[in-house]
């Protein structure tokens, strides 16, 4: 399932440097269970902003980060915390960072829209209204 927009269409995205080496490892070893995802993270990684914990900037999702999304598509918004696929819990609001849709939010900031394939194949624009608070970063 390819990504719809080509890397230099996409919106820029920020990560934190430490985290980014995180999932590009776990990425790495999903790669057998789940590559397309795995295909998407690294890609994003690969073409992201790193910085490190002193200087990145606020209102980007990361690990931990509360975020309200909307898809232009439905209109709905939702509130999900991006999380470790060990945490997830999608009943609670808690979506692993090895899901379409994880992957998709994982680096946008607050305004920023991003068009992506869910776990259906169906792509869907997604904008990013607000991130509330981004987690402490794992340890790696």
């Amino acid at each position: 399932m390819p990504i719809s927009q080509s890397p230099s269409s996409r919106p820029p995205i920020r990560l934190l440097a430490a985290e980014s080496d995180l999932i590009a490892d776990l990425a790495l070893h999903a790669e057998n269970r789940e590559p397309v995802v795995a295909a998407m993270l690294l890609e994003e990684i690969e073409r992201a902003e790193l910085y490190d914990a002193e200087t990145m900037p606020e209102g980007h999702v990361r690990l931990g980060s509360k975020v309200i999304f909307v898809d232009e598509r439905t209109h709905e918004a939702r509130e999900v915390k991006l999380v470790l696929p060990a945490d997830a819990n999608i009943a609670e609001g808690r979506i692993s960072i090895l899901t379409p849709m994880g992957a998709a939010l994982y680096g946008l900031g607050e305004g920023q829209t991003i068009r992506w394939p869910d776990l259906f194949g169906n792509y869907r624009r997604i904008r990013i209204i607000r991130v509330k608070e981004a987690g402490t970063p794992p340890d790696a």
